[in-house]
């Protein structure tokens, strides 16, 4: 607990600590956010903003990992698909900048990076296996073995979560303040597991995008684009994958997935029916063209992200531990 605390707190104030440099860094070199046409007409105002600001959120975590690592080769296997992501991200974000219009990589390429990645990543999953690997569980209620199956379905988890942490990223401080909930969480329910490290690497991402958060709250100075918001989702799946709490972290994540199924249902529906579901997706856009305010969406969001995190703690029996 005490190690995850510091973890914390270092990747709090060291990422608060250089966002000012980091901001005038990126608006010196240019890598600043295109907008895209398919968005609400209000968002034209956040043309210009720097982006890759997840670096803000990662160089913190580092500082925080740094402070208090007590060293496990399961938190480094998601270090290392970290940062894969993190690279994918930088890739993307770099070549919507140069490009100067929102295009960056292909989706298909987008997603074969995602997959070889992830594919690497769950390699090693499946290589240091033990009897408990392909099984899932189910809070206090039960578990089921998936066998074989287990490895192709977390790895199109992983790759879905990283994008609908992508497609969340819309609204100024959505994906970061979620992601600050979700992983304070996500470090409780891996306690459970007696995965010390695991705990200070979920507690630090907390807390580089806390400190991110005094920099991209509305109105944000700052974006952290593909950058931060692929490596944030498969960073928070892998921990839930190497703590075996597959299961709880979906229902943690509840917003998230949303968020993507959103997408998902609109395509679907239209090319079936010609009908759109939501006036706009992803869905917080939806809430936008209803006549919500973008701070109104953003704390809304957040406050349900906070009760389901409460909700999932109490099934999952965290509070029994912690009187």
């Amino acid at each position: 607990m005490n190690n995850a605390v510091i973890a914390f707190l270092a990747a709090s104030v060291v990422s608060l600590l250089i966002g000012p440099a980091a901001i005038r860094m990126l608006a010196q070199l240019k890598l600043r956010q295109t907008i895209s046409e398919d968005v609400p007409e209000r968002h034209r105002a956040k043309q210009g903003t720097p982006t890759m600001g997840g670096f803000i959120i990662f160089i913190g975590a580092a500082a925080g990992l740094i402070a208090a690592w007590t060293g496990h080769s399961r938190a480094t296997a998601v270090i290392f698909l970290t940062l894969g992501m993190l690279l994918l991200g930088f890739l993307d974000d770099y070549l919507i900048a140069v490009r100067g219009k929102s295009l960056g990589l292909k989706a298909r390429q987008k997603l074969l990076g995602q997959f070889i990645i992830t594919g690497l990543f769950m390699w090693w999953v499946y290589s240091n296996r033990t009897a408990a690997t392909t099984v899932l569980h189910f809070g206090r209620e039960g578990m089921v073995d998936l066998g074989w199956a287990y490895y192709p379905l977390v790895t199109l988890a992983i790759v879905w979560m990283s994008n609908a942490f992508n497609l969340a990223d819309g609204l100024d401080g959505l994906a970061g303040g979620m992601t600050l909930i979700v992983s304070l969480a996500l470090g409780a329910l891996v306690v459970l597991a007696a995965e010390g490290s695991l705990f200070v690497l979920s507690w630090a991402i907390a807390g580089g995008c806390l400190g991110f958060l005094w920099y991209n709250s509305y109105p944000a100075k700052v974006i952290m684009g593909d950058t931060g918001s692929l490596a944030l989702g498969a960073a928070t799946s892998g921990i839930a994958v190497m703590g075996k709490v597959e299961v709880l972290y979906l229902m943690l994540a509840l917003v998230f997935v949303i968020e993507g199924l959103s997408v998902m249902l609109q395509v679907a529906s239209f090319k079936l029916t010609g009908k759109r579901i939501f006036l706009m997706t992803p869905i917080h856009h939806h809430f936008e063209k209803a006549g919500w305010p973008e701070q109104k969406i953003v704390v809304r969001f957040w406050l349900v992200s906070g009760l389901l995190a409460v909700a999932v703690l109490y099934y999952a029996g965290v509070f029994n531990i912690w009187p």
